[in-house]
């Protein structure tokens, strides 16, 4: 369907390296006249918008930014808004359809809007850690910028109890010390102190980093926590095998894993 005021697209870039950017991502980075982007972010993909109208931001100015782009695009101009990892996990697009709300946007006579999906933190850590997101997990993220903390303690303690594996976005910061070891805490009354682990800093940048270690010990590695860490803390059934978290299935209750040949 034909738009006459512009289209804005919200692009996830994926964890940071093109490998891992999807074809539309890609196509519509292509196509846009205008790109803006937290200042990382943009110097993600800066050699993939050479000659474009680039308007970089710093943190914490996510308002601006979806106010700009949604402007641009109402001028007729096509603006990709960029996102690391997914825009729809913890990202930029969720502000654009509450501004575009207020605003009372129709869909049939506005803006053409499209999410461009990417890959998260969640899918790109894991990746590189085994295969610790098998069953039910849960994703909560530690910053209290925006959502009091009581919330996020309530919505901690849920994982911890309904035994997901539980992915941590936005461990520390400068500022934001407690939360990690309190949320350590709380798992500790349900979970095994030798419960799996895994800390990734960085996933698939030139930064990369990562550890498989136990919950017991996960705040003894301070310096790689910050907010391009992501951890994963395994669940009941998970183990560590040769430093991967692996998270069973369930496979082996009705399957014979390995088979005769392979034994031999």
């Amino acid at each position: 369907m034909a738009n006459t005021k512009g289209r804005l697209y919200v692009v996830g870039v994926g964890p940071g390296h093109h490998d891992h950017m999807t074809f539309r991502a890609r196509q519509v980075l292509e196509e846009s006249q205008v790109i803006i982007g937290y200042d990382t972010y943009i110097s993600l993909i800066e050699d993939l918008i050479g000659g474009k109208e680039v308007y970089r931001y710093p943190m914490t100015q996510e308002v601006d930014r979806a106010n700009q782009a949604i402007e641009f695009a109402e001028t007729g101009r096509t603006v990709s808004l960029v996102s690391s990892g997914d825009p729809g996990i913890y990202g930029m697009v969720g502000l654009i359809y509450e501004i575009l709300a207020d605003k009372k946007w129709n869909e049939q006579n506005g803006i053409y809007v499209e999410c461009v999906p990417g890959v998260s933190s969640l899918n790109s850590c894991s990746a590189l850690i085994g295969s610790p997101l098998m069953t039910d997990f849960a994703v909560v993220s530690m910053s209290d910028l925006l959502v009091p903390w009581e919330i996020i303690v309530k919505r901690v303690e849920a994982a911890a109890i309904g035994d997901y594996v539980t992915v941590i976005y936005n461990p520390a910061s400068k500022k934001r010390i407690h939360q990690l070891r309190d949320t350590r805490d709380i798992f500790l009354r349900y979970r095994k102190p030798e419960t799996p682990v895994a800390i990734v800093k960085g996933a698939f940048r030139e930064s990369q980093k990562f550890v498989v270690t136990t919950l017991e010990k996960l705040l003894d590695y301070d310096d790689m926590l910050g907010m391009i860490t992501t951890v994963i803390i395994g669940n009941s059934s998970t183990f560590n095998y040769n430093g991967l978290m692996i998270n069973p299935r369930g496979y082996k209750s009705k399957y014979d894993l390995v088979s005769e040949t392979t034994r031999q």
